[in-house]
């Protein structure tokens, strides 16, 4: 695990009142510049209410983004299994997967918005209650076997894939957590990854990181699964860099706003609490709180280091989508974070700091050996020249 992933996590987060389909045009840009950068993977989200996350189908949007990049892969993130038939959760999935060509990765969770649920008469413990029975449905059907059973909102009668994976012998699976310890329970009973969304986003969840882990270890050994490989553990953190804080401090004046009054005054979603009045509360929040960084590239260095020594160590950092800044300074800060940042964590950096160390130890020398060799050249050449007169 020594070579750490980096991705994005888009839910997104558009300020309601814009364009929509220019912000969509916006967000598959996004995923293509990162794919450009090197960035691993990106992750899409699915709400169906509130105004600002307005990416309904994160399996549509991924399959947009599939023919425009090359190799970043895409995972839904999350799906809301609770929403759906779990027959068609891991038919769309299969499907997805073909289309890709094994890029894809299946993200689950109960639903983050009881905006979205209600509309469907669900209430957020019935949402949690449906997606255990029906994660456990689709890990069934993913491996091949045959599905009768009721749940509350769907009945499966022999229910079974017409296609098997296009990644053998099965595409990623994770499961969000947030602070509780039900994300890593089904994680470690399932046998799936765990994507800590709100683990690195508030303080209650940075504090919780091991935990969370030590929960996927206890359940795996409790239902008999092999000890889980933390490289299935993605956390999603806060960022935005600049060459320097003042400058990184002044571009997310541009929306950082409207990104914290969307968890403190709309979304219905008390486990992403965000405190701040202004920007500057706002920005000594993120960082002051350990959640998060808005300043430079070591600032992204020592964020990422922390939450490696926090957790234990995970297999991929995840930078949330947030639009603190215009798109110019957003693709700019994912940007500065693959140039400097990546190396750090993915054994790239040593070896040509190495190599510039040993070219110092001996330059003078070296520099000796190449003036001896032009002086004798030169008197080669005066020889050469007399011998011939």
């Amino acid at each position: 695990m020594s070579r750490l992933r980096f991705g994005t996590f888009l839910a997104p987060f558009h300020k309601p009142g814009q364009n929509p389909t220019l912000a969509l045009q916006r967000d598959l840009e996004l995923v293509e510049h990162l794919d450009r950068l090197g960035y691993d993977e990106a992750w899409i989200g699915e709400h169906h209410s509130a105004g600002s996350e307005i990416i309904a189908s994160p399996e549509i949007f991924i399959a947009a983004a599939a023919e425009r990049t090359r190799q970043i892969r895409l995972g839904t993130g999350v799906t809301s299994v609770a929403y759906h038939n779990p027959l068609w959760v891991a038919d769309r999935m299969v499907l997805l997967d073909h289309l890709t060509r094994g890029r894809s990765m299946l993200g689950c969770g109960p639903g983050s918005l009881p905006t979205d649920s209600s509309m469907i008469g669900l209430n957020p413990t019935d949402t949690r209650e449906l997606m255990e029975d029906n994660l456990d449905i689709i890990t069934r059907l993913l491996a091949g076997e045959t599905v009768t059973k009721q749940t509350r909102t769907h009945n499966l009668v022999d229910a079974q894939l017409q296609l098997r994976p296009y990644t053998d012998p099965c595409f990623d699976i994770t499961v969000a957590a947030v602070a509780s310890p039900t994300g890593p329970r089904l994680a470690g009973k399932y046998g799936t990854g765990l994507l800590s969304i709100g683990a690195t986003l508030t303080q209650d969840g940075f504090d919780a990181l091991a935990h969370h882990w030590n929960v996927v270890e206890e359940q795996a050994a409790h239902f008999g699964r092999p000890v889980p490989d933390r490289s299935g553990w993605r956390l999603v953190g806060l960022m935005h860099i600049a060459e320097t804080k003042e400058q990184a401090y002044r571009e997310v004046e541009h929306g950082i706003e409207h990104w914290f009054h969307y968890f403190q005054k709309v979304a219905a979603f008390p486990q992403m609490a965000v405190a701040g009045g202004d920007v500057k509360e706002m920005i000594d929040f993120i960082n002051e709180a350990g959640i998060g960084a808005i300043g430079t590239v070591e600032d992204a260095k020592a964020q990422v280091q922390k939450l490696k020594d926090q957790s234990g160590g995970f297999g991929a950092f995840l930078l949330l989508g947030h639009e603190w800044a215009n798109p110019e300074a957003t693709r700019r800060s994912y940007e500065l974070i693959a140039q400097n940042v990546f190396p750090e964590f993915q054994g790239q950096a040593e070896s040509t700091v190495a190599a510039k160390d040993r070219a110092s130890a001996t330059r003078t020398a070296h520099a000796q050996t190449q003036l001896d060799a032009v002086d004798h050249m030169t008197k080669k050449y005066e020889q050469e020249k007399a011998a011939r007169a």
